[in-house]
């Protein structure tokens, strides 16, 4: 059984750093791609940035240079380090997972608020 858990999240004030984790179960390892979504509300969700085949992290324009993905294998948890936080911030994140050979995104967290005040 696959499971993401995503604790934490919060509210800070612009400019402020948030570091959120995800921690998965039932799988973990190279052959899995993870990635980070957000979702505002009334917009679609979005990808964040997530990590490629060959371990190498994408990321979105709009977080380039502030935002940062990581990974820790002995703990089977994903992190996003989110430095310069800007109300556009603002959303609920989600982790996802997939099978690195695949497209879609086939599991995923069940989100946590972040919210970004001016």
């Amino acid at each position: 059984q696959v499971q993401l858990v995503e604790p934490g999240g919060g509210s800070v004030q612009a400019g402020g750093s948030l570091r959120l984790s995800c921690a998965a179960s039932g799988f973990f390892g190279s052959r899995n791609c993870m990635a980070w979504f957000r979702q505002a509300p009334g917009k679609e969700r979005e990808f964040v940035p997530g990590f490629g085949t060959n371990g190498s992290a994408t990321y979105a324009d709009s977080v380039k240079g502030r935002f940062t993905i990581s990974q820790d294998n002995a703990k089977n948890t994903l992190y996003l380090q989110m430095n310069s936080l800007k109300p556009e911030d603002t959303a609920m994140y989600y982790c996802a997972a997939k099978s690195c050979v695949l497209d879609q995104y086939k599991y995923w967290g069940q989100g946590t608020q972040v919210t970004v005040s001016s």
